[in-house]
């Protein structure tokens, strides 16, 4: 255990910092699975919304240091990408 005030406060910051940082990645995961879900079930509709909550959550977390910006930028363009699979063709589309 810390005996000086500075480390005591120190853990105290941590703790709260630690529980912030556990709860933005939860939502970032659900809001990911959520998109996920509408992709296996094949509804491109729901899966646009899905991904577009999803985006700047993802972009939040970035911003915030709890994921790599690169991670975010790879899962949200391989999602987009398996979006863009499922979804019917337009027509006139060239």
């Amino acid at each position: 255990m810390a005996h000086m005030r500075q480390a005591k406060k120190r853990i105290r910051q941590t703790e709260r910092r630690t529980a912030v940082n556990r709860a933005r990645k939860s939502r970032i995961r659900t809001l990911v699975r959520k998109v996920e879900d509408a992709i296996a079930a094949g509804n491109p509709e729901i899966a646009r919304q899905a991904l577009g909550a999803a985006e700047p959550e993802m972009a939040r977390g970035v911003r915030k240091g709890v994921v790599h910006r690169n991670a975010a930028a790879r899962k949200m363009s391989r999602l987009a990408r398996r979006i863009k699979a499922i979804a019917p063709r337009r027509e006139g589309a060239a």
